[in-house]
């Protein structure tokens, strides 16, 4: 299991009595002896949370703006600017501290974070990037999306700049490995330039393996590589992330193939990736890696996950042939539903198939929140429902059914599932579920809660049988029984009790 630490969280969480060798010890201690076995350790944006000498330090603010109404934004660049000047660095203590408790240290580095780039005054942005408008994706762009701000690998510069933090982190550190997280935000080269740019980020990808190389030498101990992808291979070859290249080439030792931040994805294609990678899954792990939202659809409201959603999410993806799970933005104290207490127990606990596989656990229909134009974001939500009825009949039929396709592990036969569909406005009284072949429940199950769902004003539960063979890619068809039935589904899941 491992664990994302991004660049800004602990120094905006703590207070400034906390900048010491106790409190950055503090930090990793919480993980030992829990089920974490990786820190993945950020320490970068488009500044550094440290000293850098190859790009600005958050605290050096020159005429930017620190948000006098966000406490967070002031205690980051303070705090940050706190353990320098007592000669501290956060990241060589935590690699350190991290080996001292078991746990491994990698460091993660963001390659084009654009947080905030519509406002060019904010406090996060580097010299470089207000400086050279021309290296973004839209040259100059000042109406545009915060994709169109991002920096453009195409350009020679832009990869230079990125290529010296990555072999200052490695002078400066002794990790057990390096992550390039290039989710971090995902676009690389100008629209419709991406698949062409795969052959730049595979260049760049070489040069980082052989920076690797070279310190293992020097560190006398490997250093691995990985690199954080969309959670589908033709979305991340179609961005210029060729994920499978750099499998198969031995570019990496793992590859973490991910939603970017709107919604976890409870689709993470595994064994199609290993499938195109093929026998260099001998030497490459694959971490699936999970947000810790929920959205339904595209512009749909969030919420958080529970340890239930999360439980499904690892089911699925060791069913589909992970080799390890991977958490970002699932820091301290409360990230999920259940506050300190459900965070405790995910970390305690673990996300182990033989666990997650007895616990209860939901499957959500989510989407791609990070896909070029021609791959689908597999969005299934809102679905309005049609009368489905036969020409001069009262008999339902599944020709204009809603339908939803959802990963399901098989179930083991003791398994007490229902299907869980959410409404709009008042849901619909009489409606045919089909599962798979045709197989079909009768009436709606168990009580119906709208826990943990948003966007839902009610909803129906359909008992779902181990019966019905759930495994795999299920297809779940909803069909009215009654000719004036209708409306909109906004939220589905299945639930495993």
């Amino acid at each position: 299991m491992i664990i994302n630490e991004d660049n800004s969280h602990f120094f905006g969480s703590r207070a400034a009595n906390d900048m010491s060798i106790e409190g950055l010890n503090a930090f990793v201690d919480q993980y030992a002896n829990t089920a974490v076995t990786h820190l993945f350790l950020n320490p970068n944006a488009m500044t550094a949370s440290f000293d850098s000498e190859t790009r600005d330090a958050i605290w050096e603010t020159r005429n930017q703006v620190i948000p006098a109404d966000i406490p967070f934004a002031k205690a980051w660049v303070d705090n940050a600017r706190l353990l320098n000047e007592r000669g501290l660095d956060p990241y060589a203590v935590w690699i350190a501290r991290s080996r001292e408790k078991g746990i491994s240290p990698w460091l993660s580095m963001r390659m084009n974070d654009v947080h905030d780039v519509n406002d060019t005054t904010n406090y996060m942005h580097s010299t470089f990037w207000l400086t050279h408008p021309e290296y973004w994706r839209v040259p100059h762009e000042s109406k545009g999306s915060w994709t169109d701000r991002a920096l453009n690998y195409a350009m020679p510069a832009v990869r230079e700049h990125n290529m010296a933090l990555l072999a200052e982190l490695l002078e400066r550190n002794d990790p057990d490995g390096v992550e390039l997280d290039w989710m971090r935000f995902g676009y690389h080269f100008r629209a419709g330039q991406e698949r062409a740019g795969a052959e730049i980020l595979t260049q760049f990808m070489r040069d980082a393996r052989t920076l690797t190389e070279a310190w293992s030498k020097k560190r006398g101990h490997p250093i691995q590589l990985a690199a954080r992808v969309p959670a589908d291979p033709d979305a991340a070859i179609g961005l210029g992330m060729d994920g499978v290249r750099w499998a198969r080439e031995g570019l990496i030792d793992l590859l973490v193939p991910t939603p970017f931040w709107a919604t976890a994805d409870f689709d993470i294609p595994v064994e199609e990736w290993k499938k195109r990678i093929g026998d260099a899954t001998a030497h490459v792990k694959i971490a699936p890696g999970t947000e810790v939202l929920l959205r339904a659809s595209p512009g749909g409201e969030a919420i958080v996950n529970d340890l239930a959603s999360v439980y499904g999410f690892a089911s699925s993806a060791w069913a589909r042939g992970a080799d390890a799970i991977y958490l970002f933005n699932y820091m301290d104290p409360a990230p999920i539903l259940g506050g300190p207490e459900a965070y405790r127990t995910l970390l305690e606990k673990g996300l182990a198939p033989e666990f997650v596989n007895t616990q209860p656990r939901r499957y959500v229909v989510t989407y791609r929140d990070t896909v070029p134009a021609g791959v689908s974001n597999n969005a299934q939500l809102p679905a309005d429902l049609r009368r489905s009825l036969k020409p001069g009949t009262d008999a339902p039929t599944v020709a204009d059914a809603i339908k939803f396709q959802l990963y399901v592990p098989t179930l083991d036969a003791a398994a007490k599932s229902s299907l869980f569909v959410g409404f709009a406005d008042t849901a619909p009284t009489s409606l045919l579920l089909i599962v798979n072949d045709a197989t079909a429940t009768e009436a709606p199950g168990a009580p119906v809660t709208l826990d943990n769902v948003i966007g839902v004003k009610s909803g129906l539960n359909f008992n779902v049988s181990a019966g019905l063979r759930l495994t795999g890619i299920n297809t779940f068809q909803l069909a009215p029984r009654d000719k004036d039935a209708q409306g909109r589904a906004t939220w589905v899941e299945l639930r495993v009790e």
